[in-house]
């Protein structure tokens, strides 16, 4: 399901975009018990690239709002997710000359997965071993040519 974002200049003026949307519609998805679900929040992302700092706050707490409920829905259902991202973006928006910055940060990003009996993950991993451990949660052997898991049982 693609939820499209609204229809605006720039992502700033409209800075919780379709976050609202897109939860509900997670959220639902998950009551139907598919057994997979992507999302997307490009919110931090788009908001981000405006340079516009008090936009961006209002961005990531309306995503924050969301994931809250998505992840509350999902303890009742007993659903496993993952949270983590490929880059970032507004969390630095500002160097420390004081210069705007509007493109996409290269540190390390957080992954964290709620999932029932798991209770440790590896360490100094990538998003190469997003995919295995999507797998390895859902019960499905990964291929060879995969990396490992980041499941520590």
């Amino acid at each position: 399901m693609l939820i499209p974002s609204p229809n605006v200049r720039t992502y700033d003026m409209q800075p919780e975009m379709s976050a609202q949307k897109v939860g509900e519609a997670v959220r639902d998805a998950i009551n139907q018990e598919y057994d997979f679900i992507a999302v997307n929040f490009a919110n931090g992302d788009m908001v981000g690239h405006t340079g516009n700092f008090q936009a961006a706050v209002k961005a990531v707490e309306a995503v924050d709002n969301e994931i809250f409920k998505i992840l509350d829905f999902a303890r009742k259902k007993d659903y496993a997710i993952i949270i983590t991202s490929d880059h970032g973006n507004c969390e630095e928006m500002c160097d420390g000359a004081g210069h705007i910055l509007t493109n996409h940060t290269v540190g390390d990003v957080w992954c964290f997965v709620i999932a029932k009996g798991i209770s440790k993950l590896k360490n100094n991993c990538g998003l190469n071993n997003i995919a295995p451990t999507i797998l390895d949660i859902m019960g499905v052997k990964k291929p060879d040519e995969m990396d490992e898991s980041l499941i520590g049982y």
